[in-house]
């Protein structure tokens, strides 16, 4: 059995929740606390099948020490974005009763003239425990002919 070493809680979230939807074993995943971790995770699991998820921002720390990495671009939340379209996105986010909170976020001066995609990033990374929180609703959400690319083709690997 494959382990997947990623960057955080949230991606490990995404990735067994989305093995659940699709009734796939629990994959074994292993959060290694941002991508300088890799190095030291695949060490002390010398010797397992190791795959990895990662940011693209940071993907050579995980590439240096793994075989296989699907990378995100730039990151999990801007691929569930694109899979579930901004109305998606909200719609999620309205069904936390959080719709109201984000809009207060876009009207900030400086959230004003950044994309609606920096917007999002910004409220998901705003509040301790939103990006875990988010990835879990985010991949309840996203259609299963949908899900982003990195992600499936990482689940497809195992």
């Amino acid at each position: 059995m494959s382990i997947v070493l990623v960057e955080g809680e949230s991606d490990a979230v995404a990735i067994r929740t989305l093995a659940r939807r699709l009734a796939l074993p629990e994959p074994r995943v292993l959060p290694v606390g941002g991508s300088k971790g890799a190095r030291r995770a695949a060490g002390e699991l010398n010797g397992q099948r190791l795959v990895g998820l990662v940011d693209a921002a940071e993907r050579r720390d995980f590439e240096r020490v793994l075989m296989t990495v699907f990378v995100c671009d730039p990151d999990l939340e801007a691929e569930f974005i694109r899979a579930l379209g901004v109305e998606g996105v909200e719609a999620v986010i309205a069904g936390q009763g959080e719709l109201v909170s984000f809009r207060r976020l876009q009207s900030q001066p400086f959230q004003r003239a950044q994309p609606i995609d920096r917007q999002l990033a910004r409220f998901f990374g705003g509040r301790s425990g939103n990006k875990v929180r988010y990835a879990g609703l985010l991949a309840e959400a996203v259609p299963l002919e949908s899900i982003p690319a990195p992600l499936a083709s990482l689940l497809a690997s195992l």
